[in-house]
């Protein structure tokens, strides 16, 4: 069997997230294998790089799964575009090696969260923004997010209080940028836990309320206790980037 390499784009705001549920259909996982349910005349399970959360965008997450098929990568990619909703697109297709695997051989992620800040609303891009008209200290902000870089427990950053897997990540960068409308911030580490992104953003906005400061946004990440750490930022502003292997 050929083991496929798939770059997808999906804007999330209608979806239960990237994995398949048995109460809904209504996951970009579950509209992937519809469709390969459809081509191949059997079930075809597909992994994706990671479990994006309902309402959560991304604009190159990568999948991967194996069957017989007798289409060229083109003819591949354009019979998903042809059947999926208008707000899921698959970029690219690729046949990649036997041991591929979009999860497992993933090296690191970069995933983006955008705050529309102006008074004029974003009409059109209000699916893909978190709305926040106040004025943040984005010096501040950018302290904070230095002391959560590095290896460290992000328990305290983490929504799921009872998984038993490791809670140790490495963040290499975030980096904060202001621009006239915007606070764009860019978060790039070898893995991130459930809501983990959401958090530190939220945290991060706690920081530029100047409710926070860098030593005890340091206490926060040393006390791994969730209920410390800043509240979860909504879904719509995050984006998954780039994933890296």
């Amino acid at each position: 069997m050929t083991n496929y390499k798939l770059t997808i784009q999906y804007e999330g705001t209608r979806y239960n997230g990237w994995q398949k549920q048995g109460n809904t259909k209504n996951t970009i996982q579950g509209k992937m294998e519809e469709i390969l349910l459809k081509l191949c005349g059997r079930p075809v399970e597909i992994h994706g790089s990671g479990r994006t959360d309902a309402g959560v965008h991304a604009a190159a997450q990568v999948a991967n799964f194996k069957a017989d098929i007798k289409l060229s990568t083109d003819e591949l990619r354009d019979y998903f575009n042809r059947y999926l909703p208008e707000d899921i697109g698959v970029i690219s297709v690729e046949i990649a090696g036997d041991r591929f695997h979009a999860r497992l051989s993933a090296k690191s992620k970069t995933y983006v969260y955008r705050i529309w800040k102006s008074p004029i609303p974003d009409v059109f891009g209000r699916r893909i923004r978190y709305t926040l008209t106040e004025k943040l200290n984005t010096e501040n902000m950018r302290r904070c997010a230095e002391v959560m870089c590095g290896t460290q427990d992000f328990a305290a950053f983490c929504s799921n209080k009872k998984s038993k897997k490791s809670t140790v990540r490495t963040v290499y960068s975030i980096h904060i940028e202001e621009t006239e409308n915007e606070y764009i911030f860019t978060f790039h580490g070898n893995g991130f836990l459930y809501n983990m992104v959401r958090i530190m953003t939220g945290t991060l906005v706690e920081a530029g309320r100047e409710k926070l400061s860098p030593a005890e946004v340091s206490e926060i990440l040393k006390g791994k206790k969730r209920e410390r750490a800043g509240y979860t930022a909504p879904p719509e502003g995050l984006m998954l980037e780039t994933v890296e292997y």
